[in-house]
């Protein structure tokens, strides 16, 4: 599975306070703990930090690539921002992302299509998350119909199905993973699926057992991708041992390690 790590984010306390200052240890130290972790691309949002956010995107991407040249996750709700994380990012970049809102389809897909890179589409709407599995899939086929439309391939489109918080929308759970699933039968090739897991547990007492937990049954669904903390071991080694049993890994007695090494 294609973990993307999530630390990196302007939202966190020490995060934000290294953007406002321009401070490079804290940013240089989450990139690489992440990849030694096992992250495969780093997630950068640049969040409330900064009155001038492209700018403090291009700072954090220019930081970033002095730790590391892992595969960047340029995460905005601007498309400036996006555009300008993209153009200092390098290949194989992610922009994260649309949704299934005409506007954001308008203004997004347009910019995968001119850097060939994925783009992450949330399945939200006009009428914002749907509640159930088929209203997610209908939102996620529109942004596949835009993704084509645009020239982008639609395994270039990684569809996330927006997972809320347990605390508050139990009922929400089983539809997504049924969507995680649905979404498979889309395209041929079909969109990937990728997940802000995180949210699941929010506002929850045991938040990594509600992450991990929730990451092994949408794995079996056919989960691609999550926006994770690779710093969680035990999240880790869930997602290596699931994998496993889904016949995706070749069994040994030290798989753990042999995934690491």
């Amino acid at each position: 599975m294609i973990v993307i790590g999530e630390r990196i984010n302007g939202m966190f306390k020490r995060i934000g306070e290294a953007i406002a200052t321009r401070d490079e240890a804290p940013i240089i130290e989450a990139a690489q703990a992440q990849v030694e972790k096992g992250a495969n691309y780093l997630d950068l949002n640049v969040g409330p930090a900064s009155d001038e956010p492209v700018a403090a995107m291009q700072w954090l991407v220019e930081t970033v690539r002095k730790a590391t040249d892992t595969p960047l996750s340029i995460d905005s709700p601007k498309p400036d921002v996006i555009r300008a994380g993209l153009d200092i990012a390098g290949s194989n970049s992610i922009i994260n992302s649309t949704t299934g809102e005409a506007q954001r389809l308008a203004a997004l897909m347009p910019l995968a299509a001119e850097y060939g890179c994925p783009i992450i589409g949330l399945t939200i709407d006009e009428n914002g998350v749907p509640r159930d599995a088929p209203g997610r899939t209908e939102v996620a086929l529109k942004i596949v119909a835009s993704a084509m439309e645009h020239g982008v391939p639609p395994d270039n489109v990684w569809i996330d199905p927006v997972i809320l918080p347990i605390s508050c929308t139990q009922n929400h759970q089983p539809e997504v993973l049924k969507a995680i699933a649905e979404c498979k039968l889309l395209s041929d090739p079909s969109p990937k699926t990728v997940l802000g897991l995180s949210n699941v547990s929010q506002g929850t007492r045991y938040r990594s057992l509600v992450n991990r937990t929730y990451l092994v049954m949408a794995i079996a669904y056919g989960l691609d991708a999550a926006i994770m903390d690779p710093l969680d071991d035990d999240l880790m080694d869930a997602m290596i041992t699931a994998e496993l049993l889904m016949n995706k890994t070749v069994y040994c007695d030290d798989f753990l390690k042999a995934y690491r090494t």
